[in-house]
Order: structure tokens, then C-alpha cells, then sequence
């Protein structure tokens, strides 16, 4: 398992689909993105922002039925890429031990993310699906500004989208499953 960071929220140009984008620690620093429904999204652009929403969130709520289990998120890990989609697990310290709990990677994420647990990838998966940031190939660009850039662009642009979503295409989602 490698370690990454998560250094933003993007939205896909065509679609306007938000991903995350998660970027190997070691060199040679690929960048993972992962597809996230809105609703995922918005719970990790609240943890990565820092805000306290006047009710908690579903991944608040999974935070805090943790914390009052006595047990605790070890991390995040991205174990494989089955069919197109990436498969996660949350690993879990708790009164009865180690567990594994399967995850959405958006959930795990956005759980993590409140709770400070890091997150990683498999070796596998950042071979099939990361990809090295082509102005960092000759390991010249300052990885701190890029990251606090790519997270700056992400966040606006990423709340410009929520700016413009309008509840009602949630309950058309809902009403198409």
C-alpha cells in the first residue's frame, strides 16, 4: 500500500462529474482521481474546508457513532479496481480488535477525512488507473505550491458547482433508480 494525500475536488470538464484527486506521497507522486456522487462530494469539500455544518452530516454522524463505540479509523485504503469501479475497505481499531469494513472510496474518504486517518492505495491500483502529472516529470515543480494551488482551483471551482446545483436534480436521481 502506498500513502496519499487528498490535494482536491475537481469537476470532469465534459461531464461536470466531481472527482477526487488523491497524489502518491513518494515519488513518482502519480495522482489518483476517483469519480464521487454530488452528495460525497460536498461531505468532503465541508471536512477539507474545515467547517462545522449546523447539523451534522451523514459522515459526522459516522464519525461520532465511532468515537462513541471506543474504537478508531486506522486509515483508508483503495484495495483494487474491479470492472471499472475502486474497491475500498476502512481498516478499524476497536474493543474487539481489528476489523475491515467495505466502503465506497467516497465514504471512506469523506470519513477519513474527519477523523484524521490517512489513506492509501494499492500498488496495483496507481499502476492501472494513476497517472504522473506530465509538468512534474523532471521533479523540478515545488510539490507545496502545487498542491496548495490544485487545492485552491479545486475548492473554487468546486463551489461554484454547488453554487449552481439545485436540489430537484436529486430527487430525479432518486426517481430514475
Amino acid at each position: 500500500m502506498k500513502r496519499v494525500e487528498l490535494v482536491g475536488l475537481h469537476l470532469e470538464g465534459t461531464t461536470g462529474t466531481p472527482l477526487v484527486l488523491l497524489r502518491e506521497d513518494d515519488a513518482p507522486h502519480r495522482i489518483l482521481p476517483i469519480f464521487v456522487g454530488a452528495s460525497e462530494a460536498v461531505a468532503i469539500a465541508v471536512a477539507l474546508g474545515g467547517e462545522q455544518p449546523q447539523r451534522p452530516l451523514t459522515h459526522d454522524v459516522m464519525a461520532a457513532l465511532v468515537q462513541q463505540l471506543d474504537a478508531r479509523v486506522d486509515a483508508l485504503e483503495v484495495t483494487e479496481l474491479s470492472d471499472g469501479a475502486f474497491v475500498a475497505s476502512l481498516a478499524l481499531t476497536g474493543p474487539h480488535g481489528q476489523q475491515r469494513v467495505d466502503t465506497r472510496p467516497s465514504d471512506g474518504i469523506a470519513l477519513a477525512m474527519r477523523v484524521g486517518a490517512p489513506l492509501f492505495v494499492s500498488e496495483a491500483v496507481l499502476d492501472e488507473a494513476g497517472a504522473v502529472v506530465a509538468d512534474d516529470l523532471d521533479g523540478d515543480l515545488d510539490d507545496d505550491a502545487l498542491d496548495e494551488e490544485t487545492i485552491d482551483e479545486a475548492v473554487a471551482e468546486f463551489r461554484t458547482f454547488l453554487d449552481d446545483l439545485d436540489p430537484a436534480d436529486f430527487a430525479a436521481d432518486i426517481d430514475d433508480e
